[in-house]
């Protein structure tokens, strides 16, 4: 099936094909460095993020830019707030970013250009507008003249005569057309500046993206991203100032993600309903909040509610518990087609299944709703071959080894890391697919009796109630480690007796201690 990208300035859905052949031109409208990013923020970077691995994923090399916007008023207030320069908060909220951005793992870009290392590139770009009458200077502000793009609004649907209702359009009565943005803003008195033809000043806020997108992409790329919020006036300014000056369309696509709400408002610092991803992510895990973001198609509104993320953190670890699993139960040999069993064979295919179904969804605009739910789709069928039987054949382990590496290798393209390397996490719904064996009664007991333990080996896990059976024991076993590395053999052997007690058993191996619940 080919991929099928919806288009927001054609307003369809179209056949996607790249430019230049297997090569894909990507730019992403980056951070403007003034404080730390919030999780509204992170569904755009994760959503491009996604594009880019998916892109890879069919075969395409995939050159990514997305720009950070180091200079820009809410900076200056900022550092004005602080008493500091503007470069200094830049510096730091810079650095922040990319730190958490590492943090949550999406496909970081190839290239991160800076404003404030392109003002060069930028002067020369506003010089040929204003050259080609395009833009005008007064009084060392420059702006573009809208009126002079016939085409001003394709994007948006903005005419211009309502232009004045977008945001961020400065109202000056020196303006040729209200809707005229600023190319290159003058420097206010003890405000920094750098030299231009027009005297000390800085970029206005859109001409940095064409300026960046211009010169490391060419002056048409494949695929231009951002957020739905962005489309006026930013990108439509951005497509103004670009298509003016050379003549070709500034991109072959364009995708917008939609925003983050709660209690049905966008998520953003002027109305204070957020959460940065750095506070975020003192509670959950990356992969929690790459799976939330991802559990809802890009282009539509997404509600964070109260239990939210406590959902996606559940939902994430029935995958990893299929996966550890299918890692215990199977082995990674080669399927003998013409040797499985009709059950077996009905879990392959159901394997092959989970990969078309997957891939259908993302082809149908980067549908990862969808993708998603072909992997849980393959996480029951196989849960319910596990738990239908009691011994398996080569060719079974074979089978439930290839649900693994499928499983694996799906949530890769996602920027998730389901394999654990460790052994089964057991919660009780997860027990309760998994085998008949352990009543939930039989679970509540083991899992009193592990909080005990744990306390007794000095692990206090606390009142917690969202404690699982592999969150305690991992907390033993860590006792255990400490006490063989500093040779406390007999510390060590009474925990593997009082686990031995319960009815777990340890194998130690050359990597890691792996347990299991005896029948």
């Amino acid at each position: 099936m080919a991929l099928k990208i919806y288009d927001s300035l054609t307003k369809q859905k179209r056949e996607f094909e790249p430019l230049e052949n297997n090569h894909v031109r990507m730019y992403n409208c980056g951070p403007t460095v003034y404080d730390y990013f919030h999780i509204g923020n992170a569904r755009n970077f994760i959503t491009a993020g996604t594009v880019c691995r998916y892109l890879e994923h069919k075969g395409y090399k995939v050159t990514f830019v997305q720009n950070v916007t180091d200079i820009e008023d809410k900076i200056i207030n900022r550092a004005n707030e602080l008493g500091v320069p503007p470069s200094e908060v830049a510096e730091k909220y810079t650095e922040a970013f990319f730190e958490d951005l590492k943090k949550l793992r999406t496909r970081m870009p190839d290239i991160n250009p800076k404003a404030t290392d392109h003002i060069g590139d930028i002067v020369q770009f506003v010089q040929k507008l204003v050259e080609n009458g395009i833009a005008y200077e007064i009084d060392g502000d420059v702006y573009f003249e809208v009126t002079k793009f016939r085409d001003y609004g394709k994007l948006s649907g903005q005419r211009l005569e309502d232009a004045l209702h977008g945001a961020r359009i400065d109202v000056d009565e020196r303006k040729h057309h209200p809707a005229d943005f600023n190319l290159w803003k003058k420097s206010k008195p003890g405000e920094i500046g750098w030299d231009s033809p027009w005297g000390s000043g800085r970029p206005g806020w859109h001409i940095e993206c064409s300026v960046m997108s211009s010169k490391y992409l060419g002056d048409t790329f494949d695929i231009h991203i951002g957020g739905n919020d962005l489309i006026f006036p930013h990108h439509e300014n951005e497509i103004a100032q670009s298509e003016a000056l050379t003549g070709k369309p500034l991109a072959n696509f364009w995708i917008h993600n939609g925003m983050l709400q709660t209690t049905g408002e966008k998520m953003s610092k002027s109305v204070g309903n957020i959460r940065t991803i750095r506070e975020l992510l003192e509670d959950y895990e990356a992969d929690a909040i790459r799976f939330y973001l991802l559990s809802a198609h890009y282009r539509g509104p997404l509600e964070l509610k109260s239990d939210s993320l406590d959902e996606a953190k559940s939902a994430l670890q029935r995958i990893r518990n299929c996966v550890d699993l299918m890692g215990r139960l199977g082995a990674e040999q080669a399927v003998a087609a013409d040797q499985l069993s009709d059950a077996e064979k009905e879990l392959s295919d159901g394997v092959d299944d989970a990969v078309r179904k997957f891939e259908e969804a993302m082809d149908d605009d980067f549908n990862t709703s969808g993708a998603v739910a072909a992997i849980f789709d393959l996480v029951s069928s196989a849960n319910k071959f596990a738990a239908e039987h009691e011994e398996f054949s080569d060719q079974s382990k074979a089978v439930l080894g290839r649900v693994r590496s499928a499983l694996i290798k799906l949530c890769e393209v996602l920027g998730m890391q389901v394999r654990t390397g460790k052994s089964l996490s057991i919660t009780l719904e997860d027990k309760m697919t998994i085998s008949d064996e352990l009543s939930v009664s039989h679970i509540r007991k083991l899992l009193d009796k592990l909080i005990r333990l744990n306390k007794e080996v000095g692990q206090d896990v606390g009142e917690r109630e969202d404690w699982t059976t592999s969150d305690i024991i991992g907390s033993i076993l860590k006792a255990r480690q400490d006490a063989r590395e500093r040779k406390d053999w007999a510390a060590a052997d009474k925990i593997r007796d009082g686990l031995a007690d319960l009815g777990i058993k340890l194998e130690d191996t050359r990597d890691d201690t792996i347990w299991k619940i005896e029948k």
